[in-house]
């Protein structure tokens, strides 16, 4: 195929939705709806972007220049395994949001229309930023080197912002303003990495398998060291890794369902994305093995996955309690990089994957609650079971898969993790590790599959459905749809997740 024609598919999956977004967010319709949107012209769009995608990942070019000026200020988008395996997650799960999203927010802007004192912004604004954020992400995904990767980190946490303040409550805008605050705490610790790697590597920042400059980390150390000790800080904030994880329990609760879920599934895997890089494909393990960086990272993230699960297990407010649980099993995903062997490291690969899906359909089911019922909190769920069993069958299976039971999907990822924490055989925080994960589990089932019992088992105390729940909107169609594929989705992910091993066996290797 000619270059050309591969560098414009490459870059179309990036550009096309914020192009689109921009359009959506700038223009209104004709008539009394002239704020809302077009569902069927959202579902298109979402369609062209994930065919965009599917075709830059079969037919893109490995490696595209897009500017440079210096050996420092050099735009480049590349791929890779991990660039392959974002995109095609993120692009997926933007589908299946938005489709759900088209009848959840046509139901809010019909709602902000008839009640004027309400000032929300519209679905238009929503759905406008929603293209541009998955735009953003998807070079994010493609960056090949640390300037490109921290331009697009910069765009996804402007971007996203917009999605967390939809509502424009005084709730609203307060989370937004933490999410962007916090967001700038982690960025700034980033970005002083970053100058104190530049220097100690003269520029060569691009992202090679096994680290670009594990070769020069001898000549300075201590001045490597501390700047990945910083980025991992910073990109953290994003991953919601203590201390920085503040800004997810109190967005992702007045942020639209939809938001929530790619929030959750999504936003939060580039802060470990960002880690990811640095670690693995910019300094190299050989580095970090041993060293303080290595035992404060495991030890930070560990702490954030019992705090999390604890914070979960007494939170009463649904969305909140999805939230804390999110701090907690992204950090399974760090505990596995920072474990820095293949084993764990597969695991964390996989958890990146499957807690994507899980934590998408529980917040997707948590918006369908909302939606129907205007219920927000966790002990008036008693017997609603009854009058929404698919919401809560695709509830329960996404429970047993976060908590870690076969055949669902977190099963794998969890098992690699805790094989990968016990094969670090010289050191007793490998214990501790599948001690912790194992009590987060405990925790998990606790948090979850209480909300699932007194869902379809109230009990015989139970009275019956009160007239509020009995006239409940039904979901519509296409949102019990989107719950139902990503259900299935859970358990196939988990049957067929030695595939994945098999191809990217060598890959990940490589890296070690």
């Amino acid at each position: 195929m000619n270059e050309l024609l591969k560098n414009i598919i490459t870059l179309l999956p990036v550009f096309f939705p914020v192009a689109a977004g921009i359009l959506v967010a700038a223009t209104k319709r004709r008539g009394v709806h002239k704020h809302s949107f077009s569902k069927q012209a959202m579902i298109v769009i979402f369609g062209v972007q994930f065919v965009l995608t599917v075709l830059s990942f079969v037919f893109g070019t490995d490696r595209l220049v897009m500017f440079s000026f210096t050996d420092l200020i050099t735009a480049v988008l590349k791929k890779d395994l991990i660039s392959d395996i974002f995109i095609l997650m993120i692009s997926g799960i933007f589908f299946l949001a938005g489709i759900y999203a088209t009848d959840y927010m046509r139901h809010d802007d019909r709602k902000n229309e008839k009640e004027q004192n309400v000032k929300t912004l519209s679905g238009r604004t929503f759905f406008g930023f929603y293209l541009m954020v998955w735009g953003v992400l998807i070079g994010l995904s493609e960056a090949g080197n640390l300037l490109t990767f921290y331009m697009f980190y910069e765009l996804m946490t402007v971007t996203s912002a917009v999605l967390v303040i939809h509502d424009m409550t005084k709730e609203a805008v307060f989370a937004a303003k933490k999410y962007i605050y916090y967001s700038i705490a982690g960025a700034s610790c980033a970005l002083f990495g970053f100058a104190f790697m530049a220097k100690a590597s003269g520029g060569a920042l691009e992202f090679v398998s096994g680290g670009s400059i594990s070769g020069l980390a001898g000549k300075d150390l201590n001045q490597v060291l501390v700047s990945v000790f910083l980025m991992i800080i910073g990109f953290g904030a994003k991953a919601g890794m203590f201390p920085l994880h503040g800004w997810l329990p109190t967005a992702h609760p007045v942020a639209p369902a939809p938001a929530s879920a790619v929030l959750s599934g999504i936003i939060c895997k580039a802060g470990v994305l960002g880690i990811l890089r640095v670690i693995f494909y910019l300094v190299g393990t050989e580095v970090l093995k041993g060293t303080w960086v290595q035992y404060a990272f495991m030890s930070l993230s560990l702490l954030t996955v019992f705090m999390g699960s604890m914070l979960a297990y007494k939170e009463k407010v649904l969305k909140k309690r999805l939230a804390y649980s999110t701090v907690s099993q992204v950090s399974y995903i760090l505990f596995g990089f920072s474990c820095m062997n293949p084993i764990a490291f597969f695991g964390a690969l996989f958890h990146i994957v499957f807690h994507a899906v899980l934590k998408t359909l529980l917040f997707l089911n948590a918006g369908s609650v909302i939606f129907a019922t205007d219920r927000h909190e966790c002990p008036e769920l008693c017997g609603i079971g009854k009058a929404m069993p698919i919401t809560f069958a695709t509830f329960a299976t996404a429970s047993l898969g976060l908590i870690g039971i076969p055949p669902v999907c977190g099963f794998v990822s969890k098992w690699y993790l805790c094989l990968g924490a016990l094969d670090l055989k010289e050191s007793v925080i490998g214990y501790i590790g599948v001690a912790v994960l194992l009590v987060s589990a405990l925790l998990t089932a606790g948090y979850l599959l209480s909300i699932v019992i007194v869902a379809f088992f109230p009990g015989q105390d139970f009275e019956g459905f009160d007239e509020n729940l009995e006239r409940s909107k039904k979901v519509r169609t296409g949102m019990v749809a989107v719950m139902v594929i990503l259900a299935v989705l859970c358990v196939l992910l988990g049957v067929f997740a030695n595939t994945v091993y098999d191809l990217a066996y060598d890959t990940v290797y490589a890296l070690f």
